[in-house]
């Protein structure tokens, strides 16, 4: 078979059991943020497509009033397999983002120091860093937690990838021509690789206008689980997944998509939808 720009997303990585319990407990523990009312599956949630479904992160601590991010919330999923994390592509490594998370007052509002000591002040908490790391939570152990859990979430077995692994019958000839679609008009330029993009930096609103203001450069997102992302850009102006592609064409390639190929096109990202624990990733619940 011709060689393909896009790779199948492989299974989650061999992680150390008791890390990954630990790292999940921590992604879901509200101690991670300076009120106690934030945890990084408030605007992360991983029981549906990794972001949630508003325009803009659902962070909203009572320590720093009613703040919310400017940036449309990227879901976790597969974020490992992106070369830089965020909108702008401004981290390279997981633990670098999950600490600038921590203090950013638009998310967490604390510090690593400061979730440290509320989580050695809990003596349940305290004895589970002891039995997986050996001692009690420091920054080093925090961070590894977290990132161990971070990087068990990738979404494999999408019917895309089925098809790329030689199963003809994954794909219906609709989807395929989209796939051909997608190919030709260019789309695959920025969006390949085993996560459909998130591996280079481009320039958005090349043609025209995509979305105003800054940042001109934007890290490519990734398109797995797309079709359960709603809202789309990075300021979440696009609300559906045909008019994010129409917009797209439009700016990116200077084209304008019949609705034939818009349909081909919609059909074809629907197939990169993926599962998580043996369940297919979700649309955010309202």
């Amino acid at each position: 078979m011709t060689e393909e720009p896009i790779s199948p997303i492989p299974l989650p990585p061999v992680a150390d059991a008791d890390k990954l319990e630990l790292g999940e407990r921590l992604f879901k523990d509200t101690r991670l943020s300076a009120s106690g009312d934030l945890s990084c599956s408030s605007c992360h949630d991983v029981h549906s497509n990794g972001a949630g479904g508003r325009k803009t992160s659902a962070a909203r601590d009572k320590s720093h009033g009613d703040a919310v991010s400017r940036f449309n919330t990227p879901t976790v999923f597969n974020a490992v397999l992106s070369f830089r994390l965020n909108w702008e592509g401004n981290f390279r490594t997981l633990a670098e983002q999950v600490e600038a998370s921590l203090k950013n007052p638009d998310n967490l509002h604390t510090s690593v120091d400061d979730v440290v000591q509320r989580l050695n002040a809990d003596p349940e908490t305290a004895a589970q860093f002891r039995a997986t790391y050996g001692r009690d939570a420091d920054r080093e152990n925090l961070l590894d937690a977290l990132v161990t859990f971070e990087q068990s979430l990738v979404t494999p077995g999408s019917r895309f990838d089925r098809w790329l692994g030689g199963d003809r019958s994954a794909l219906s000839d609709k989807e395929q021509e989209g796939y051909r679609l997608f190919k030709s008009l260019g789309c695959s330029s920025c969006h390949q690789g085993v996560n459909v993009g998130g591996n280079l930096m481009e320039r958005q609103g090349i043609f025209r206008q995509l979305v105003p203001g800054k940042p001109a450069i934007v890290r490519v997102p990734s398109l797995r689980n797309v079709a359960t992302t709603a809202p789309y850009f990075h300021d979440g102006s696009a609300p559906t997944l045909e008019d994010a592609i129409r917009r797209m064409a439009a700016a990116q390639l200077d084209r304008t998509l019949s609705d034939q190929q818009a349909d081909a096109l919609v059909a074809f990202l629907r197939t990169l939808t993926g599962t998580y624990r043996g369940a297919p990733v979700t649309e955010a619940r309202q």
